[in-house]
């Protein structure tokens, strides 16, 4: 089967080595030229990663690549997908899987990203729709350090195809059904890897973070079970599994761009200057729209939310969030 991996940033690129070192035919497709000489010239992505990576990959900016595809791998940020996704409808000539790694919603009409990629590819081109996502940083499957995710589809077949073909010594697979349980999850513990490292940038310690995490996950899980997700999918990978990775890790953008605008003492010049994707940003404007919308309690999330859209200082969110009305911990979780 060929994968055709759209997108040579840094996840792209550590997917499609663990393609290439299964053995399996895979090809990454990107607009950026020095970054597909690299990885023809020098077997490496420079631009990302000090290591050279498997000398069998290959990369091209010829769209029509995905013509004899079987799956096709969407590893570009969320406010590209449907323009790529178009660029690429143009010259699919068969049923393709179609494999989701981004952590996000759609910007504007906020739908998850399987439905986004449901709605714009015809159905007639589309066989099933997979996310592959969980607790997990390029820059350590790069260098083939153990990691586990989970493949999420209602298309139970092809998520136990996804599993088999990514998993190994390095890199195990699980499935999982609940997709909106999922894709909530992984894009919701970016809010809170931005509040992390807020926290870090601050001054703040680990007793403050393991708090930030603990209620996180429980507004994660509120926020998600009241949109239809399911309870236990957030105490695993998609849930606490990602949580922890990402307010934890200075390989996390999320966590960095809070850590940034921690030191700085506001957002500001942060939003001002940043040209990185930190998808964290953009979920935190739906998720606090849509909370808001539903009537859905998820204070760490406003907080965040005025942080980065209204200027609000730090400290004095974290002050606020301190002196909450008090009460007894897992009372209404769940309820809005």
């Amino acid at each position: 089967m060929k994968t055709v991996v759209m997108g040579t940033g840094s996840w792209g690129t550590a997917l499609a080595q663990v393609l290439a070192d299964n053995d399996h035919e895979v090809i990454l497709w990107g607009i950026n030229p020095e970054e597909i000489n690299d990885i023809n010239n020098n077997h490496r992505n420079s631009r990302f990663f000090e290591t050279k990576i498997n000398e069998k990959l290959k990369a091209t900016d010829d769209v029509s690549v995905v013509q004899d595809a079987d799956i096709i791998l969407l590893a570009v940020p969320t406010n590209a997908m449907e323009s790529v996704l178009l660029k690429a409808t143009e010259h699919i000539t068969k049923p393709v899987i179609v494999i989701n790694v981004a952590k996000g919603f759609h910007p504007v009409s906020h739908k998850r990203l399987s439905e986004v990629i449901k709605d714009t590819v015809p159905a007639e081109l589309l066989k099933a729709v997979v996310s592959l996502i969980g607790p997990s940083h390029a820059e350590e499957v790069i260098i083939r350090k153990l990691t586990v995710i989970n493949a999420v589809s209602d298309d139970a077949e092809a998520a136990e195809l996804i599993q088999r073909l990514f998993s190994n010594s390095y890199f195990r697979v699980y499935t999982n059904d609940d997709v909106v349980g999922a894709e909530i999850g992984v894009a919701v513990k970016n809010i809170m890897a931005i509040a992390s490292g807020i926290l870090e940038g601050i001054g703040q310690g680990d007793n403050a973070k393991a708090a930030l995490m603990t209620r996180g996950l429980a507004e994660m899980t509120r926020f998600g079970v009241l949109c239809g997700g399911r309870q236990e999918t957030y105490l695993g990978l998609d849930g606490v599994g990602d949580l922890i990775v990402t307010c934890t890790s200075r390989h996390s953008r999320n966590f960095m761009a809070g850590y940034e605008i921690g030191k700085a003492g506001g957002a500001a010049e942060f939003m001002k200057n940043n040209k990185k994707t930190v998808e964290g940003i953009f979920a935190c404007k739906v998720v606090h729209e849509e909370a808001v919308r539903m009537g859905i309690e998820m204070p760490i999330t406003d907080q965040v939310y005025a942080i980065l859209y209204e200027g609000k200082d730090p400290q004095q969110a974290l002050s606020e969030l301190m002196s909450r009305q008090l009460k007894a911990e897992g009372k209404g979780n769940y309820q809005r």
